[in-house]
């Protein structure tokens, strides 16, 4: 079961890293909304960086298993967000280099407390809110 898991979320990763790749591959600017339409409501997570939601998903996924106290689960879980950041950074950092180091420095906090060798709940679970928030202060 384990070869297939990881089979599993090998594919995931890659499908992710594609997605990314299409999603940001295209340096001309975002059209403007078309009037009357409110651009909060969108269900995409768009920023200066580009279409950030993937990394989103990742994100909640983690909290979700943080608030269940399953910190293995989301210590695994958020590798797939460190390789997917980290395979995007050169498509995404050039875009808006401050807009990325937030969200770096709040990915590399969130990693630090769920690989700490005791990790404690509270302490997870402050670092993805605040990285959800960085998240959420990014949309455009």
């Amino acid at each position: 079961m384990r070869p297939f898991h990881n089979l599993i979320r090998r594919v995931a990763i890659a499908s992710a890293i594609l997605m990314l790749g299409i999603a940001t591959g295209c340096s001309k600017p975002a059209d403007k909304p078309k009037a009357g339409t409110d651009p909060t409501t969108s269900q995409s997570q768009a920023s200066q960086l580009g279409d950030l939601s993937a990394f989103r998903n990742i994100a909640v996924d983690v909290s979700v298993l943080v608030a269940r106290n399953d910190l293995a689960g989301a210590k695994t879980r958020i590798k797939d967000l460190e390789t997917t950041w980290d395979a995007a950074e050169a498509g995404i950092k050039p875009r808006a280099a401050s807009d990325w180091h937030v969200l770096d420095k709040a990915i590399d906090r969130a990693l630090s407390a769920l690989r700490d060798g005791n990790p404690i709940q509270a302490d997870c679970k402050a670092a993805m809110d605040d990285l959800l928030k960085a998240f959420d202060q990014m949309k455009g």
